[in-house]
């Protein structure tokens, strides 16, 4: 099986009132339709710091843009089977407080699996890290509750 590896970049963003915003959608994998809630992040592009990649693509997945990076999450590794291929993606996470709530419609292929995401917004971290679909990002809420409480 032929491996594809590549970086991305996300963030956890929290609202003035702690709320977190999430992304979830309805996706075919194998032939089943699999519900996710996730964090927004995505592939860091040619010249872009992780920091950089994390705010573009949480604007771009989501439609609120007017974010400040408030602590560096870390990163983790992520390894998964995906269309007779192997990938291995380094993921990194921002905190990231929301600014300002205005928000544009999100900027998207049309035709992408990205375009069929939603916002949601949970209560709080542990309400996000309770909803999230996978554990990477499960974990990065938890980095972020640490972080948040002190």
């Amino acid at each position: 099986m032929k491996t594809k590896h590549y970086r991305a970049a996300g963030g956890v963003v929290l609202d003035p009132r702690g709320k977190v915003l999430l992304i979830e959608r309805d996706v075919s994998r194998n032939g089943a339709t699999i519900h996710e809630i996730r964090l927004p992040k995505g592939h860091i592009d040619a010249g872009e710091t992780d920091q950089q990649a994390a705010m573009r693509e949480t604007c771009e997945e989501s439609g609120y843009c007017a974010l400040e990076v408030i602590a560096d999450l870390g990163e983790c590794r992520t390894e998964y089977d995906h269309n007779a291929k192997h990938y291995v993606r380094d993921e990194h996470y921002f905190l990231m407080r929301l600014v300002s709530p205005e928000w544009q419609a999100p900027d998207v292929d049309p035709e992408s699996e990205e375009a069929l995401f939603s916002v949601k917004w949970a209560r709080d971290l542990d309400e996000a890290e309770s909803l999230l679909t996978y554990a990477s990002e499960k974990d990065f809420a938890a980095r972020a509750r640490k972080i948040a409480q002190q």
